[in-house]
């Protein structure tokens, strides 16, 4: 079976910004783009599941030093305000 390659119709190449140079194809678990003028290649899964774990870094991991979040009744409790810096904007006066 041979792969049917298209042309994506005003996609623009990442890589080099030129409009209807990508074409995209499909095998049985992968959507690929490729761009014809300069070589960028790109590639998902159709399941949606990323391809390698994400990197531990200090952004996605929980602090060790934060203190223990509130409850659901201290959140419960929360009273909201509406802040308006200037009110008299607003206003028209004639």
């Amino acid at each position: 079976m041979s792969i049917v390659k298209r042309f994506i119709a005003g996609a623009v190449c990442p890589r080099c910004a030129q409009m209807d140079a990508v074409r995209m194809y499909r095998d049985d678990e992968r959507e690929y783009r490729e761009c014809v003028k300069c070589g960028f290649e790109d590639s998902l899964r159709l399941d949606g599941r990323p391809d390698h774990e994400e990197l531990e870094t200090r952004v996605n991991q929980p602090r060790a030093d934060k203190a223990p979040s509130a409850s659901d009744a201290e959140r419960d409790q929360v009273q909201v305000i509406n802040f308006n810096p200037n009110p008299g904007q607003n206003r028209r006066d004639h």
